[in-house]
C-alpha cells in the first residue's frame, strides 16, 4: 500500500528541525550554486561580447531574456501556487493532496506556454521589428526563443514543488548550475556549425529542455510514493483567484529588470545596448543573494502565516533581511569602488561606456536588498492582486521615465529610470506588508553592520588607489583582500549574541566529530 506520507531520512522527506537551521541549509547550497551560476553567467557573457561583439551580445540578451520573462506569464502563475499549496498541505500533514496539485498545474502551465510558444512563431517577423532585430541579419532568432517557452514553464512549476517541501538542492543543480553551464557547452558547441547570434540562443532554448527533463525526474524522485487523492471541489476557482492575478504580475516583476533595455533599443545604437545590457548584467550580481533567500524563505512564509505563527514569521523576516545585507554589503562596497574593473570583465569598450551607468544600477538595487522578501511575502500568503497592483504600477512608473530619460541621457538614462523604479516599488511593498502582515525587516542589530562595512571599504578604496584597479586581476585582488577583511570585521563586531551563541555551537560540534567523542545529547541516549 502507498504510504501517506514520507518518512524521515528517505527521498521524500520534509525537513525537519529549527526554521534557522533548515534556512540557512538551504541557502547555504544556494550560495554555491549562486557561485557557479554567477561565474557561468560570466563566462557566457564573455564569450559572447568577446566572439559576438557588442552588437550580436545584445541581440542575444534582449531575445534570451525577453523569452526568460515572457515565461513568467506563460507559466500561468503555476510555479507559485505550488510552491504555496505544497508548503501549506506538508505544513498540516495533508500528503495525499500534493500530487494532484502538481500534476494539474504542471500541465496548466505547459498548455499556457505551448500556446503562447506558437503565437510568437506564428508572427515572428513583427516581434522581431518590435526588439530592434533585423530577421536578414538573424534569421530564425525570435522563433529559436519562443522554442524554449514551455521547457521553461515545466521547468519551475516542478523546481517549485520539491521548493515547496523545502528542499533546496534541486533548484540548486538544475535552475542555477546546470541550465548555465550547459548553455555554455551548447552554445560552444552550435558555434562549430555557426558562429551567430541564433545559434547562442538556440543553445538557450535547448538547455531549458534538458533542464526539465532533470527537473521532472527530481520531482518524480521525491512523490513517486505518495497516495493521490482526489481533487476538491472548486479547486480550479482556487487556483484561479489565486494564480490569475500572479501571471500577469510575475511578468510585471521581470519586466521591471528589463523594460528600460527594451525602451532603450529605440534612442541609442546596438552597441550601447549591448553596453548597457553589461552594465544590467554586473549589476543584477547582487540580487542573486536575495533570490537565493527568497527560494528558501517563500515555503516558510505560507506555512507559518496558514498556522497563525506572526511572531515567529516577523523574526525570521529580520533576521533573514538583515543576512541578506550582510551578505551583500562587500559586493555592494567592490562594484561601486571600481566599476571601471567590473565592466572591463565585458571587454576594453565597456569599461568607460558603461561605467556610470553601473553605479546608478547600483543604487536601485540597493533597494531591493534592503527591503527583503517583501514581494514574496505578499505572494505567499495570498495577496496576489495588490501584489499585482505593485507590478503595475511599478512598470508604468518605469516605461515613462523610461521614454523621457532615454531620449535625453542615454544609458545613464535608462539606469536611472531603473533605480528610480526599483526605489519606488519597494518602499510600496513593504508597506503593503506591514498594513496586511504587521511585520517589517529593521531593527538596531543592522548597526552591527556598520564596522565590517566600513572595513572591507577602506581596504578595497585604499587598494583600488594603489593599484588603480582596471582588469579583471585588480578586480580579484580588492574583493578577496575586502572580502578577508570584512568576514574578520563581522566575526568580532557584527555578530549578535544569538549568532555567536550558534557559532559556538557549531564550532563545538564539529570539533566533536571530528575527534570522533559522542555529543552530549547522544552520550545521554547510549546510557
Amino acid at each position: 500500500m502507498m504510504r501517506a506520507a514520507p518518512n524521515a531520512g528517505d527521498g521524500g522527506s520534509y525537513p525537519r528541525g529549527g526554521d534557522y537551521r533548515t534556512i540557512l541549509s538551504g541557502t547555504a547550497q544556494n550560495v554555491v550554486g549562486i557561485g557557479v551560476a554567477a561565474a557561468a553567467l560570466l563566462v557566457i557573457q564573455v564569450l559572447m561580447t568577446r566572439t559576438l561583439g557588442s552588437a550580436g551580445y545584445g541581440v542575444v540578451t534582449v531575445l534570451s531574456q525577453a523569452a526568460f520573462v515572457a515565461s513568467f506569464a506563460t507559466r500561468a502563475g503555476m510555479d507559485m501556487a505550488v510552491l504555496r499549496d505544497v508548503a501549506v498541505d506538508a505544513g498540516t500533514g495533508e500528503w495525499r493532496r500534493i500530487r494532484g496539485t502538481v500534476a494539474r498545474a504542471t500541465w496548466i502551465g505547459l498548455a499556457v506556454s505551448a500556446a503562447i510558444a506558437a503565437l510568437l512563431v506564428v508572427f515572428a517577423d513583427p516581434i522581431s521589428r518590435v526588439f530592434n532585430v533585423d530577421p536578414t541579419e538573424h534569421p530564425w532568432a525570435v522563433e529559436v526563443a519562443a522554442v524554449g517557452l514551455p521547457f521553461l514553464a515545466v521547468t519551475n512549476v516542478w523546481l517549485a514543488a520539491t521548493r515547496g517541501l523545502k528542499i533546496m538542492r534541486y533548484t540548486l543543480y538544475i535552475f542555477w548550475a546546470g541550465q548555465n553551464l550547459l548553455w555554455i557547452l551548447l552554445t560552444l558547441l552550435l558555434w562549430t556549425v555557426s558562429t551567430t547570434a541564433t545559434a547562442s540562443i538556440a543553445a538557450y532554448s535547448l538547455s531549458w529542455a534538458a533542464a526539465s527533463a532533470a527537473a521532472w525526474l527530481s520531482w518524480r524522485r521525491e512523490s513517486r510514493t505518495w497516495e493521490i487523492a482526489p481533487p476538491e471541489a472548486g479547486w480550479l476557482g482556487k487556483l484561479v483567484r489565486y494564480a490569475g492575478p500572479r501571471a500577469p504580475a510575475a511578468l510585471f516583476a521581470q519586466l521591471l529588470f528589463w523594460t528600460d533595455l527594451f525602451v532603450l533599443t529605440y534612442f541609442v545604437s546596438d552597441s550601447e545596448v549591448g553596453v548597457y545590457s553589461a552594465a544590467l548584467r554586473a549589476g543584477q550580481v547582487v540580487m542573486l543573494f536575495l533570490t537565493s533567500v527568497n527560494l528558501m524563505f517563500g515555503p516558510y512564509v505560507a506555512d507559518l502565516y496558514n498556522r497563525g505563527q506572526h511572531s515567529r514569521l516577523d523574526d525570521l523576516y529580520k533576521t533573514l533581511t538583515r543576512w541578506l545585507v550582510a551578505a551583500t554589503l562587500p559586493v555592494f562596497a567592490l562594484i561601486a569602488i571600481a566599476p571601471d574593473a567590473v565592466m572591463s570583465l565585458f571587454g576594453s569598450d565597456f569599461a568607460d561606456a558603461g561605467r556610470t551607468a553601473l553605479l546608478i544600477l547600483l543604487a536601485g538595487q540597493l533597494a531591493n536588498v534592503a527591503t527583503g522578501s517583501a514581494g514574496f511575502i505578499l505572494i505567499m500568503v495570498g495577496r496576489t492582486g495588490w501584489d499585482l497592483l505593485v507590478y503595475v504600477s511599478s512598470l508604468v512608473l518605469d516605461v515613462v521615465l523610461a521614454i523621457w530619460l532615454c531620449s535625453r541621457y542615454g544609458i545613464e538614462g535608462a539606469a536611472l529610470a531603473n533605480a528610480i523604479t526599483f526605489t519606488v516599488s519597494n518602499l510600496f511593498r513593504l508597506t503593503l506588508v506591514y498594513r496586511f502582515v504587521r511585520i517589517q525587516p529593521y531593527d538596531a542589530r543592522y548597526a552591527r553592520l556598520l564596522i565590517p562595512g566600513a572595513a572591507a571599504a577602506g581596504v578595497m578604496w585604499a587598494g583600488q588607489r594603489l593599484l588603480d584597479a582596471r582588469s579583471p586581476l585588480d578586480l580579484a585582488i580588492l574583493g578577496i583582500l575586502g572580502g578577508i577583511v570584512y568576514f574578520g570585521a563581522y566575526l568580532v563586531a557584527g555578530l549578535t549574541p544569538q549568532e555567536r551563541t550558534g557559532l559556538n555551537s557549531l564550532v563545538t560540534k564539529l570539533r566533536s566529530r571530528r575527534a570522533g567523542t559522542p555529543e552530549a545529547g547522544e552520550s545521554s541516549k547510549s546510557q
